[in-house]
């Protein structure tokens, strides 16, 4: 094959609202298939357990899961009958949290799911860290990292988030260059008892 099949459409979300489904994504080695086939486009089962040091068989597992919920699809004209090709079906995934949380199960998926969040946002932090020295003068002026704090309601607060992410994604939708390099962008609108000083 000469070239990778194409990416989904910038502007595909899903939502996600199905306690299976959110289970799914939930799954480490399943949110990294899927982050993968995210950032850099398709790819295959063979070439996903190379890179994640899994066994084929697992990965063309877990990427079957992904697809019976949604996430992910089987590219039946590309590749042949032993490298399936997959791609993902949608650039980002919409999870209201509050809908999961009077499940037992739920909770329990919404608790994986976080801890997978706050692991890879470390890392995206840390790694940025490590970095940032190496990066040049451009490049180090237009990075921003804030911590802003302020007082609101919980109305407030959701069209507070529900703002800033309609911003990050009419910047996807309409901006973003595909030839520049990846720029990570963490935004988290939650309340704090108590500031961790």
């Amino acid at each position: 094959m000469a070239e990778r099949p194409p990416m989904p459409p910038a502007g595909a979300s899903i939502d996600v609202t199905d306690v299976r489904a959110l289970r799914a994504l939930a799954h480490p080695l399943r949110g990294k298939l899927l982050a993968q086939l995210r950032t850099y486009g398709p790819s295959t089962a063979s070439k996903l357990a190379e890179q994640f040091g899994e066994s084929s068989g697992s990965t063309s597992y877990h990427l079957r899961q992904l697809a019976a919920y949604g996430f992910v699809e089987d590219l039946a004209d590309e590749g042949n009958g032993r490298d399936r090709w997959w791609r993902a079906r949608h650039r980002s995934t919409h999870v209201d949290t509050a809908d999961f949380l009077d499940d037992p199960a739920g909770r329990e998926a919404v608790d994986e799911l976080l801890a997978r969040q706050l692991g890879q946002q470390q890392r995206l932090l840390a790694g940025f860290v490590a970095e940032q020295s190496a990066l040049d003068e451009e490049w180090r002026t237009a990075a921003s990292m804030n911590d802003w704090a302020l007082r609101l309601s919980p109305g407030a607060a959701r069209e507070l988030a529900e703002e800033l992410n309609a911003v990050v994604a009419r910047f996807r939708d309409t901006r973003e260059e595909p030839d520049q390099p990846l720029v990570s962008v963490l935004l988290d609108v939650f309340p704090v008892r108590e500031y961790p000083l």
